[in-house]
């Protein structure tokens, strides 16, 4: 290694003879390690000191050989990779083997999603011809992603598109649309939940699934793994899978490993070591300086010791520290997969043999398997999610709910009367799931005994029904406000939403109130009291008898300045109708001029 090469080195003063002499740093450093090995349980390696190092020999924590291994690290019974294998399974957690990451690596995700459209569009290109996606650079279009052909001329991506016709004079280009891969990446991630209920985007390329308990359903790993290759050739899409129990190792085994390569957290390590550095997800400039120092593999990287990576790479970003990258692999950092939402408690689903056009038949079956599932769990649902996932690579949904928890298999059917008639079903459906996107807890009930429903349940069902065929905002409900203002005591909100409860309103107020209130022209007035004669809708009415005033003070801390006072009649007209009115302000309270009239409400 050259003097540029090597880690820089702070240069300590000699101690006086007056002092006690200070501790050597490296020789602090070594402690705490062994003293961090020794809490952790690797005492039991087998790594014992040979006394101090010969005069002139350098340090091991801050030499490296050529290509990036400490001398002195390993014994003689644990060097090379059998060593380095013992060092991961130890410092690995007891528990990385209970989880299981599939990595989905989709490298030509853009190119062959356009190559998929401009075929349903009938100007795909003639098979063979050199075709790149661009996009616009600072010195020009830049090409984005290549197909097969052009990638057999040595085309790819980064470079641009005026050199590249130097070496490909027929080549063929487009404007890529990232926002729109972007967009059919998340709807693959919600379609590849066929396979697992954990699913999410990884990059602009790949998506992360947790399988965890999902493998045996296909049969195991590597029948599950089959499955997603065939699937995904089907749809023209080229993937590269692996399993491994961290997401770290998934990622670098599906790019950088064996095809569809299982990886268990016995050989981890094994599997990993030879790896590049690069399938860390590092960064090119923290490659290129690991390339300088020799640490071209992940194996030459594991073996360097701790502290002197957390020396020259600690103070970057994740993607330029390789020891966090490293601890991400190994599983001692968790990094779980984070996906957008978490699945349903309870769902079920139809695999069919072939694909289907009409879902209907299969959802009273559908239906009963997830009320039988709610029973015996004590769960009711609120809110139903209806899965059709077709064999083109796309989802159709259709949700439905309830004003109460339900686990009533009939009840559930209607709910979906006429819903999924605007379902493009494209070339069919191959799979069904039936899921409770929100349930809460419902304890039996004993029934009447005439075995009938309770007429609760009946308002329940029927609330359900006309809010799903008419949307949730046509069927409200009241509700009482915190408030003393006539118009802020009731509000009305959609009846699908709102516990039922019992609503009482006041015998002395009207139950159907003006929005706004009418302004009344008045043409007499008592003083004190309400208008002997006013003008209401071009009518002339005449008060017969009245009874008031009840005053209402405005709200302080929510009505603007200056807002008047209310005195309410309630007053009887000549012809028998019962009315409700207010007078807004008193002469001389200074908030106005005259005190003006309206009329509220109306008696039954």
């Amino acid at each position: 290694m050259s003097g540029g090469d090597k880690l820089p080195v702070l240069a300590f003063p000699a101690p006086s003879p007056s002092r006690p002499r200070a501790a050597d740093p490296r020789q602090l450093a070594r402690a705490a390690e062994a003293l961090r090995q020794a809490s952790e349980g690797k005492a039991t390696l087998g790594r014992r000191d040979e006394g101090p190092p010969a005069p002139g020999a350098p340090m091991p924590e801050d030499s490296f050989t050529p290509v990036g291994i400490p001398r002195g690290r390993a014994g003689p019974r644990e060097s090379g990779r059998e060593g380095l294998s013992r060092i991961s399974r130890i410092a690995a957690p007891k528990d990385a083997a209970a989880r299981r990451i599939l990595s989905l690596h989709l490298p030509h995700f853009a190119i062959e999603r356009w190559q998929r459209q401009a075929a349903r569009g009938g100007e795909a290109p003639p098979e063979g011809t050199p075709l790149a996606l661009a996009l616009e650079g600072p010195h020009g279009p830049v090409i984005h992603a290549v197909n097969g052909a052009a990638r057999g001329m040595g085309l790819g991506p980064g470079a641009r598109v005026v050199d590249m016709r130097a070496i490909c004079p027929e080549l063929r280009t487009a404007f890529a649309d990232p926002r729109a891969d972007a967009a059919a990446l998340q709807r693959l991630m919600l379609w590849a939940r066929r396979w697992c209920p954990w699913t999410a985007v990884d990059g602009a390329d790949a998506l992360v699934m947790d399988i965890t308990g999902a493998d045996h359903l296909w049969g195991g790993e590597a029948m599950m793994l089959e499955e997603i290759g065939t699937r995904l050739a089907g749809l023209g899409l080229t993937a590269r899978a692996a399993i491994a129990p961290t997401r770290g190792a998934a990622w670098a085994l599906a790019r950088f490993g064996a095809p569809r390569a299982i990886c268990g957290a016995e050989d981890l390590a094994m599997r990993t070591d030879p790896l590049p550095a690069t399938a860390l997800r590092l960064d090119a400039a923290t490659v290129q300086l690991l390339d300088r120092l020799g640490l071209s593999t992940i194996g030459a990287l594991r073996a360097v010791p701790r502290p002197s990576l957390a020396r020259r790479f600690r103070a970057g970003p994740p993607e330029a520290d390789p020891l966090l990258r490293l601890d991400q692999l190994s599983g001692r950092t968790p990094e779980p997969v984070d996906s957008p939402d978490d699945p349903p408690r309870f769902t079920v689903q139809a695999r069919l043999p072939e694909p289907v056009i009409d879902p209907v038949p299969h959802l009273p079956a559908l239906a009963d398997e997830l009320c039988a599932a709610l029973v015996a769990g004590g769960f009711g649902a609120r809110r139903l999610a209806l899965a059709l996932y077709r064999t083109d690579g796309e989802v159709a949904q259709a949700q439905a709910a309830t004003s109460r928890p339900s686990h009533d298999a009939a009840h559930m059917v209607r709910l979906f009367e006429g819903r999924l008639d605007g379902l493009d079903p494209g070339f069919g459906f191959d799979l069904i799931t039936l899921a409770a996107l929100v349930a809460e807890a419902l304890p039996p009930r004993q029934r009447r005994l005439d075995g009938e429903a309770e007429g609760a349940e009946d308002l329940a069902r029927l609330i359900d029904r006309l809010s799903a065929r008419f949307g949730a905002r046509a069927l409200t409900r009241p509700r009482p406000a915190p408030s003393h203002i006539p118009e802020r005591q009731t509000l009305w909100l959609p009846a699908l939403h709102l516990p039922p409860q019992r609503f009482a309103p006041r015998a002395d107020r009207p139950l159907r109130l003006f929005e706004p209130p009418e302004e009344l022209r008045v043409l007499y007035a008592v003083p004190e009291g309400p208008p002997a004669q006013f003008v209401w809708r071009r009518q002339r009415l005449r008060v017969a008898r009245f009874a008031g005033p009840e005053r209402i003070a405005p709200e302080w801390w929510r009505d603007r300045r200056g807002t008047r006072l209310r005195d309410y009649f309630r007053i009887e007209d000549h012809t028998g109708r019962r009315f409700w009115l207010y007078r807004e302000g008193l002469l001389g309270d200074g908030r106005g001029a005259e005190p003006r009239w309206f009329l509220h409400g109306a008696f039954a």
